[in-house]
């Protein structure tokens, strides 16, 4: 799916989910969601996982792609 932040909007919008939905069930923060999906550099960890696994989703280290 691409990087996270897009995969976590691709994800939301599967579900039929609003951005204030996801905060709700997966329980961070709007603000967090939206700097998330906004692919804001730095974000807590630990929330990123919080929100992943409410798709069942964990975060895993790749090798870079050149460009």
């Amino acid at each position: 799916m691409g990087n996270l932040s897009s995969t976590v909007k691709t994800l939301r919008k599967q579900y039929g989910m609003t951005q204030e939905d996801l905060c709700l069930k997966s329980g961070v923060g709007l603000r967090f969601v939206r700097d998330l999906e906004q692919g804001k550099q730095s974000l807590r960890l630990d929330k990123v996982n919080q929100l992943l696994d409410f798709f069942n989703y964990e975060m895993a280290a790749t090798p870079k792609t050149s460009e």
